[in-house]
C-alpha cells in the first residue's frame, strides 16, 4: 500500500510525464521550424500550466478547496519556475552556447521536482483549520 506522499508523487509523475512529453515534442517541432527556443518554451509553458492545473488539483492532490486562491498560488509557483527556466536558457544557451535541446530537457526534470514540493506544501496545502478538525474528538 502506498503512503499518501508516494501516491501523490506517482500521480504527479503520470500527469507531468504526459504533459511534458507532449510539450517537449511540440517544443522540438516549433524550434525545428525556426521559432526561437525561449519563445517556444514560453508558449508551451503557459499551455502546460493550464493543462496540468485541473489534473493535479483533482487527481494528484485531491484538493477540494476553492479554485481561486489555489489557482493563484499555482500560477505563482509556475511563474517563478518560468522565470528560472528562462534565466537558465539565457545563461546556458545564449551566453555559454550549450544546445537548447539538452538544457530544456534538464530543466523539465529540475522544475518538476521543485514544483512538486511547491504544490505539496504550498499550493494544495490543507487549510490550517483542517488539522485542528482532525484532532478534535
Amino acid at each position: 500500500m502506498l503512503t499518501l506522499v508516494q501516491r501523490q508523487l506517482l500521480r504527479y509523475a503520470v500527469v507531468g510525464v504526459a504533459s511534458n512529453l507532449l510539450c517537449y515534442a511540440l517544443y522540438l517541432g516549433l524550434t525545428w521550424l525556426g521559432m526561437d527556443p525561449k519563445l517556444a518554451m514560453s508558449i508551451l509553458y503557459g499551455l502546460g500550466v493550464l493543462q496540468t492545473f485541473f489534473a493535479n488539483k483533482q487527481w494528484t492532490f485531491e484538493h477540494g478547496g476553492a479554485k481561486g486562491a489555489v489557482f493563484y498560488r499555482y500560477c505563482t509557483a509556475y511563474g517563478l519556475g518560468y522565470v528560472f527556466n528562462l534565466a537558465v536558457l539565457y545563461l546556458l544557451v545564449d551566453r555559454m552556447g550549450y544546445p537548447h535541446q539538452l538544457i530544456q530537457a534538464g530543466m523539465i526534470v529540475v522544475l518538476a521536482a521543485c514544483l512538486f514540493l511547491a504544490q505539496k506544501f504550498w499550493v494544495f496545502r490543507a487549510p490550517a483549520h483542517a488539522a485542528t478538525l482532525k484532532e478534535s474528538p
